[in-house]
């Protein structure tokens, strides 16, 4: 009992960067906590007197499974009912999710990751959220030290590549307070000044809810595609406000429930990303921290 007490301690003090490591190679919640939890399996079970570094164990186990659970949702993801987006974690309670800096948990960035291989992604993910050396991400996703250092340099060229200059906090709140706005009340014009001409719009159904089964396209598109259904989308909609994966996300309510997470990626140009994220399943890890106006309508655009 002792030992197992001791195991318990030590999954514990880890369990946070395990599901930090977990979540940014899947972008699920829920996939993150079923590996996370076979992690914890294996370590009970394991012979625990031969592992000199328990903090490296679990992180190479994890890492590991990681690479293989993304390898296998790359091929489900192939067939999704429409656009496939992340699954939204509430990152108020831990900013971080274990990490010592807050990276690869954007919506945008984990959407670009989606490109990479697997054990590209791990190498970016270890380097760049946790601070590894090369040479322990070397030894964690078995590979040679010049391997990772190639992966990591691949993949930051590649989110350079995929990725405009970013907005502060405050202004991507305020652009997505605005959007929300001008979507309720479905005005074309407003719409028009807040995207950015090549602006997407992503709706995420999962096939389980209607949404719009393409990406639209372009910033006049998009507003004519919001304004379309404004006048049914938002009836009895209630807005409130939540910190999700590091950036301000709305969350829309209807008879007391969550039916979408709605967030916005900001750039100088305006916003270049509408996230629709609307699959059931995918709307239990974020929950309204702060209530919007009385009307439920958010800011005005100022």
């Amino acid at each position: 009992m002792e030992d197992l007490d001791e195991a318990v301690a030590v999954f514990d003090g880890v369990r946070p960067r395990l599901f930090g490591i977990a979540y940014r190679m899947l972008a699920s919640v829920t996939e993150a906590e079923d590996l996370v939890q076979d992690v914890w399996l294996r370590w009970q079970a394991y012979d625990r007197s031969t592992v000199e570094s328990p903090a490296g164990f679990l992180a190479t186990i994890t890492t590991r499974l990681a690479i293989n659970a993304a390898q296998s949702a790359r091929v489900r993801r192939e067939t999704y009912l429409g656009p496939w987006l992340p699954e939204p974690v509430d990152t108020t309670a831990d900013p971080y999710l274990g990490a010592e800096r807050g990276e690869a948990l954007e919506f945008a960035v984990l959407l670009l990751l989606e490109r990479l291989s697997p054990p590209e992604r791990a190498a970016y993910v270890l380097r760049e959220a946790f601070g590894y050396p090369y040479r322990e991400i070397a030894e964690i996703v078995g590979l040679s030290e010049a391997a990772v250092r190639q992966h990591v340099s691949r993949a930051r060229k590649h989110l350079r590549a995929g990725r405009r200059a970013a907005v502060t906090v405050a202004e991507q709140r305020r652009l997505l307070e605005a959007f929300v706005t001008a979507a309720r009340s479905g005005e074309l014009a407003a719409l028009e000044e807040l995207l950015a001409a090549d602006v997407t719009s992503y709706s995420d159904g999962g096939g389980a809810v209607r949404a719009s089964r393409f990406p639209v396209e372009g910033a006049v598109r998009v507003a004519k595609y919001v304004k379309a259904f404004a006048g049914h989308f938002w009836v009895g909609v209630e807005v409130a406000w939540a910190n999700a994966n590091g950036q301000t996300s709305a969350m829309l309510t209807r008879d007391g429930q969550v039916f979408t997470v709605l967030t916005i990626n900001g750039t100088p140009d305006g916003i270049d990303q509408v996230l629709w994220m609307m699959n059931p399943a995918k709307l239990r890890g974020v929950k309204p921290k702060t209530q919007a106006s009385p009307e439920g309508r958010g800011a005005s655009h100022r």
